[in-house]
């Protein structure tokens, strides 16, 4: 019963096939050939159109599938399960609290004084009022007295906080202190700040070819200092009229630094002078008396009893003389003192320690001041334009204050100082008279004067000079 069920299925089946055969001919023509059968008595496939058709889209479809099964399989992935994490308190250390004093830079702007200015005009200048002013000067205590004499090139440095209101001032108390005023608290504050001050010493050399502060520019010195070292010598050396070629200095000096940086020019602390084939020497000691002063090698004080020259002049107008035909009277006359031309209005310094003895109009001499130094010694000036304030007869004076002021009073012709120096009562000349020695050191200063200031910096000298010498000697010389 099965087999027969078979058969008859399979009867059925084989009839489709031919009523399909039947139906498709055409179709069944065309491909009959077509065929993956290896054997040896199938045809070899030839590569005719159709096989080409079907070999392109079975790569179409191998292709495709590579696309698009990975992003299939990607968009079927499931979505990642994010990891919880835990947050566990932890104790950290307080902050330190901000002190608003120093949380911030203060901005401080710094003005530097201008020939001819005020400390009202440098106030006025950032905008601040007379009132202000006032509350610094009432704030500033002992250092208030830095505030009434500025200076050209002096530093002030201001605090303004908003709107331009002034928050502080910082200026030079002295030269090694610094005051800062601060108005931003509750009640002024004036605090001191020291500087960091250093001396290092610097050494020059100087040959005169012109003039001596021409040499001292070649050398290195500032004006200053070479005025410094004019007046060391100033006693002992006439520098418009005893200069000469080929004079020489030799000077050890302190550079001050403040804070790191340079600040300024300090004391010459040794010096030579040749002038004229003659040796000057200048060495500075401190005093039992704790102050500084400069001393010759046998420690003689530099400073004599008296100047030399009393008045910055430009020329010797007339000498000394015991006949000169006067300018005026046009006669032969005794001239018995020296006169300095100067331009009207130079000061005139007493020539050393004394008593005024007359102070008035005297004829010939016009306004004329008489100071008696000593039982034995007087010193007489002319030709005044006009008097210091506030002397008079009997008063005392020192050396180098200022007496009175160049003039042409009198018998003059042109501005000038008429200047003698007497001798009991009789005139000498003021540039060959020999001046009164100082005294020197007492024994005890002496002896330490020469044994820690003379012997060393003499070596130091002696030391630079020979240098100069062996570096004159070693320069080839090219005037052939």
């Amino acid at each position: 019963m099965v087999e027969e069920n078979r058969g008859a299925r399979h009867a059925r089946k084989q009839a489709i096939c031919r009523k399909a055969q039947r139906r498709h001919v055409s179709f069944y023509e065309r491909c009959a050939h077509w065929s993956f059968d290896r054997s040896e008595s199938t045809t070899p496939i030839h590569w005719h159109r159709e096989r080409w058709v079907l070999a392109g889209t079975a790569l179409m479809v191998t292709l495709l599938s590579g696309f698009i099964m990975p992003a299939w399989a990607t968009a079927m992935k499931p979505a990642p399960t994010i990891e919880a994490h835990t947050l566990l308190p932890l104790a950290l250390p307080k902050p330190a609290p901000i002190n608003p004093a120093t949380s911030t830079v203060d901005d401080w702007q710094v003005v530097r004084v201008q020939p001819g200015q005020t400390l009202s005009d440098i106030f006025g200048g950032r905008g601040l009022s007379l009132t202000d002013l006032q509350k610094v000067m009432d704030a500033a205590g002992d250092a208030k007295s830095a505030l009434h004499n500025i200076r050209p090139g002096e530093e002030f440095d201001f605090l303004l906080g908003p709107g331009g209101s002034l928050r502080g001032i910082r200026f030079d108390k002295d030269q090694a202190n610094r005051a800062i005023v601060r108005l931003d608290g509750p009640q002024p504050t004036l605090a001191l700040e020291r500087r960091d001050m250093d001396t290092r010493e610097e050494v020059a050399h100087g040959v005169i070819r012109s003039s001596l502060y021409a040499a001292g520019d070649q050398a290195g010195l500032s004006a200053a200092m070479v005025g410094k070292l004019a007046d060391l010598f100033k006693y002992d050396v006439d520098f418009v009229q005893d200069l000469r070629e080929g004079d020489s200095f030799t000077v050890i000096y302190d550079d001050i630094y403040r804070d790191g940086a340079r600040y300024g020019e300090g004391d010459i602390v040794a010096a030579e002078f040749v002038n004229q084939g003659k040796r000057y020497t200048a060495y500075r000691f401190r005093k039992a008396d704790g102050n500084y002063g400069w001393f010759s090698e046998d420690g003689r004080p530099l400073q004599k009893s008296f100047l030399r020259i009393p008045v910055d002049f430009t020329r010797i107008s007339s000498t000394f003389t015991a006949a000169r035909m006067h300018p005026i009277l046009g006669r032969m006359r005794a001239h018995k003192g020296v006169d300095y031309a100067a331009p009207s209005g130079t000061p005139i310094h007493a020539a050393g320690d004394g008593v005024i003895k007359y102070r008035g109009w005297e004829n010939g001499y016009g306004n004329f001041v008489l100071i008696q130094h000593n039982k034995d010694i007087s010193t007489a000036y002319g030709h005044m334009s006009r008097f210091a304030s506030g002397e008079r007869v009997g008063q005392h004076v020192k050396q180098g204050q200022i007496i009175g002021y160049v003039g042409m009073t009198g018998l003059a012709t042109g501005p000038h100082l008429h200047y003698e120096f007497r001798v009991d009562g009789a005139q000498r000349n003021p540039q060959t008279v020999t001046l009164p020695k100082s005294e020197p050191l007492p024994g005890a200063q002496l002896a330490q004067f020469k044994a820690t200031v003379v012997k060393p910096q003499l070596a130091r000298l002696e030391q630079i000079d020979q240098r100069v010498k062996l570096a004159r000697n070693n320069t080839p010389n090219t005037d052939n």
